[in-house]
């Protein structure tokens, strides 16, 4: 092994540049000042270059000492980094999480109950927002978000393709009519989203038939939630947009139907984001792992 191969020489001319003593140095490694002194020497020599300038009552850096004193800190840096990261492998995922989450607790909270039960010594902190959240900024460990991810100081995980219809509850429909194409949706009360980040409408995919001209879709009311959408569908209101996942039960049940399926083809993407350059802490690692299987395949 060179000498600069050997971490432990790297550790000794860290020591010496940060007390400016060979005698301190060779106190904290348990070697004698003159030790310490000829394995700085011994780095010179290797390096070709001359790391400190030495007096009879101290020493200080050179220009080439300074540069490789940060390359060093680096060095050992890392494996400190790669010594707390082996040991965490077998510690057990505790403390706190600050997760953002978006508005749609149907399908995230029965999820994090299921966190919660199977690692009890974390806590969670989930704040639900549609807008768009400054992960590093606001201190965030992680965030599910939905759509296409675009900062690209956070690394992402692809997680679960979920399909959006329109849906009506059957006695809106009874009392006025189901539409069979899309140009019969000009007609009809449709309950639309905003986004919170944009402040734009939600656009709804619609497929129109070769030869019609696509149509700007009338707006009867416009909210920032799923949940108060599906609300008012639910209650006669009109037809909304929304992802399946939060219509299930009410589907299953009959109290919505789905209309215009062969006119809209459209699926959403959830990711999970991070932020990048960061050692992933166990507590963060199962976080990710649970939820990435669970939403794997969102119905």
């Amino acid at each position: 092994m060179s000498v600069l191969d050997n971490l432990a020489n790297l550790q000794t001319f860290v020591h010496a540049a940060d007390t400016r003593s060979f005698v301190e140095t060779g106190r904290v490694q348990g070697i004698s000042a003159s030790a310490a002194g000829k394995c700085v020497a011994r780095l010179e020599q290797a390096l070709g270059v001359r790391l400190f300038h030495r007096s009879t009552r101290s020493i200080t850096l050179t220009a080439e000492g300074q540069l490789f004193l940060a390359r060093c800190r680096r060095i050992l840096d890392e494996r400190d980094a790669a010594r707390t990261e082996l040991a965490q492998q077998h510690a057990t995922p505790s403390g706190t999480l600050r997760i953002s989450l978006p508005l749609v607790g149907d399908l995230t909270l029965p999820l994090m109950a299921e966190f919660m039960a199977a690692y009890p010594d974390i806590r969670l902190e989930l704040d639900f927002s549609d807008r768009l959240v400054d992960v590093i900024e606001e201190g965030f460990d992680a965030v599910l978000r939905v759509g296409e991810p675009s900062d690209s100081r956070l690394t992402a995980r692809r997680l679960g393709v979920f399909p959006r219809r329109v849906v009506a509850s059957p006695a809106y429909l009874q009392r006025h009519g189901t539409p069979q194409t899309p140009a019969d949706l000009l007609q009809h009360r449709l309950l639309h989203y905003r986004f919170p980040s944009s402040g734009k409408l939600e656009p709804w995919p619609i497929l129109w038939p070769e030869g019609d001209t696509a149509q700007e879709l009338p707006v009867h009311l416009v909210a920032n939630t799923i949940e108060a959408r599906v609300a008012l569908a639910l209650r006669d209101g009109g037809l909304a947009f929304v992802p399946v996942h939060s219509v299930r039960d009410a589907l299953a049940a009959g109290r919505l139907v789905t209309v215009l399926d062969e006119h809209v083809h459209s699926c959403g993407t959830f990711h999970l984001l991070w932020p990048s350059g960061r050692h992933v802490l166990p507590k963060l690692r199962v976080f990710i792992e649970f939820v990435g299987a669970r939403l794997d395949t969102v119905p």
